[in-house]
């Protein structure tokens, strides 16, 4: 139990992390902070949160728990002024997409207050939609989330962020930050990417095909709808990362492609044959 929960950032991951924890009676308090107080309402209405505000300091002064829940760059700005707020048994974690960059300033400001503890995690949940309006009590229940240890890391303070999603309903792994940023940039980054050229393709190549598309051309660029600002931020600080994973992609349309153009229907059959079987082995 979690006397009182902190969360920065009420989108989303950050208004989800509140109802799991209302439900599920995790924390006694909770408090919600963000820069906007009218975007605040909804979840202190619904009884999410019990106090709401846009102090940073304020909020996280007594917090036991503070989850920094925004944007992966507004975590990075945020999570200096969390340091020198919070008391010296706080735990400090965040739910952003990458992980190399927000243990690199963790690891800057346990030079100067080693007491505070930071463990990263990234919970793989989510939706294209956006905003404390998209938010569910049952978002991580059965999802993974990948918490982010580093040698720097406290055992205790791991276990905590662990037995912290456990309580809301997740299924918990372990990376180190850079093998998280890989791993998210080939699963998660990449079809991101991959959806928007999509869409962005038919609007070039045929925009009255949308008058005819199904449910096909709809699931497969679904998170093509997600917001802009969050993934600007999420794909510039995992370019490196992403990279690779992008060379990866377009040698294997370029292969496709020149089957298609070859007409070798039985390559072309063998082919696709082996990515379903890759495909049905994911779960």
């Amino acid at each position: 139990m979690i006397d009182r929960l902190a969360i920065l950032g009420v989108g989303l991951l950050g208004g989800s992390l509140a109802l799991a924890a209302r439900a599920r009676g995790v924390a006694r308090r909770i408090v919600g902070v963000g820069r906007n107080p009218d975007r605040l309402g909804p979840a202190l209405a619904a009884g999410a949160i019990d106090h709401a505000t846009t102090e940073v300091r304020a909020a996280v002064r007594d917090a036991d728990v503070v989850v920094l829940a925004a944007t992966v760059a507004a975590n990075d700005a945020w999570l200096p002024r969390v340091w020198e707020a919070a008391p010296a048994t706080a735990l400090v974690t965040d739910v952003g997409s990458t992980k190399r960059s927000i243990a690199r300033v963790a690891e800057a400001l346990r030079v100067g207050r080693r007491e505070v503890q930071f463990v990263g995690s990234h919970p793989m949940a989510g939706s294209e939609r956006s905003g404390y309006g998209a938010a569910r009590a049952d978002l991580f229940e059965g999802a993974t989330v990948v918490v982010t240890s580093t040698d720097a890391s406290e055992p205790r303070a791991v276990k905590a962020v662990v037995g912290l999603w456990e309580a809301l309903g997740a299924r918990v792994v372990t990376l180190d930050p850079d093998a998280h940023d890989r791993a998210v940039a080939a699963i998660s980054h990449l079809p991101h990417l991959v959806a928007w050229a999509l869409a962005d393709a038919v609007a070039r190549a045929e925009p009255g095909a949308l008058d005819v598309a199904g449910a096909g051309f709809r699931d497969t660029t679904r998170i093509a709808a997600s917001d802009p600002r969050v993934w600007r931020d999420i794909l510039l600080a995992n370019a490196d990362a992403l990279g690779p994973a992008l060379a990866a992609f377009r040698t294997a349309l370029a292969e496709l492609e020149s089957l298609v153009a070859t007409g070798d229907g039985a390559a072309l059959e063998a082919a696709l044959a082996r990515i379903k079987a890759f495909r049905e082995s994911v779960r």
